[in-house]
C-alpha cells in the first residue's frame, strides 16, 4: 500500500491537485475548505495507512466534531490517538492557540471597554475553553481603554490566593483610572462561587482606599459570561 493511504481510501497524493487540501486552500481560500482537511494541512502527512485526511477526521471525530473541545483537552489525549505523536499534537494546539489569540485580537485596537459584553468579547476567545482557571485584571485609562491585561493567578480562585497587591500594583504603576476583574470558569458555568463574592468584596474596598475603582468583575463561561455589576452584586 503506498505511503499516506488510508485504509479503503487514496492518499491525498494520489487525489486530483483540485481535491487536495493544500491546493484547495491556495485556490479557493481557507474558508471552502473543511476543518478535518485544515488539520490535514496541519498535520502535513499522513502515516504509512493512512492519509492526513484520514488522521485528520480521526482527531476530529474524537473530540465529537469540536474544535473547542479539542483545544480543551490535554496533548496526551492526542497522543492517545494512532499516528498522532507528540510532535503533531503540538503543532495541532498550536495552531488552535493562535486561532483563539487572532480571534482575541479581533476587537479595534483602542476601543473604549464600556459594557461587560465587551469584557467578553475580549476575553472568551482565550478564557472559555481553558482546563483551569485563570484570574485577569483588566487595566483601564480615563477613557475606558484597555491598557494592560495582566494574568494574576493560574488555578483555583480564592480570596488567599488573590491577594490585592498582586491586583493593583500592576493599576498603579500605569496610573490606571479603573479597572474590571475577569476569570472562567472551566466548568462552563458563570454563576459565581462564595469565593468569587468574597474576592470581589475584598478587591472592590481595596479599589476604594486607592481611588481605583473596580468597575466590575466578569466571569466567563461557555459561551455565556456573568457580571457583577449588572447583577448589582458590586
Amino acid at each position: 500500500m503506498p505511503s499516506g493511504t488510508s485504509s479503503g481510501g487514496l492518499s491525498i497524493r494520489e487525489l486530483p491537485s483540485s481535491e487536495r487540501p493544500r491546493e484547495r486552500l491556495k485556490h479557493l481560500g481557507a474558508q471552502a475548505v473543511s476543518t478535518a482537511e485544515l488539520l490535514a494541512i496541519v498535520l502535513g502527512a499522513g502515516t504509512g495507512r493512512r492519509s492526513a485526511l484520514a488522521v485528520g477526521q480521526e482527531i476530529l471525530a474524537a473530540a465529537g466534531g469540536s474544535l473547542r473541545r479539542l483545544a480543551s483537552q490535554p496533548v496526551a489525549a492526542l497522543t492517545a490517538l494512532d499516528g498522532v505523536g507528540t510532535a503533531r499534537a503540538v503543532t495541532v494546539h498550536a495552531a488552535l492557540e493562535l486561532g483563539r489569540r487572532a480571534s482575541a485580537e479581533a476587537r479595534e485596537e483602542g476601543a473604549p471597554v464600556r459594557s461587560p459584553r465587551d469584557v467578553h468579547a475580549l476575553f472568551a476567545p482565550r478564557l472559555e475553553d481553558l482546563p483551569v482557571e485563570e484570574f485577569h485584571v483588566a487595566v483601564l485609562d480615563s477613557q475606558h481603554r484597555l491598557e494592560r491585561d495582566v494574568t494574576v493567578t493560574r488555578g483555583i480562585l480564592n480570596s488567599s490566593l488573590v491577594h490585592p497587591r498582586e491586583v493593583f500594583r500592576e493599576a498603579i504603576a500605569e496610573r490606571a483610572a479603573a479597572i474590571i476583574l475577569v476569570h472562567n470558569h472551566p466548568s462552563g458555568d458563570p454563576a459565581p462561587s462564595a469565593d468569587d463574592r468574597a474576592v470581589t468584596e475584598q478587591l472592590a474596598a481595596a479599589g476604594r482606599l486607592l481611588d481605583i475603582p473596580v468597575h466590575d468583575h466578569v466571569i466567563v463561561g461557555r459561551g455565556r459570561y456573568m457580571s457583577f455589576a449588572e447583577a448589582g452584586l458590586l
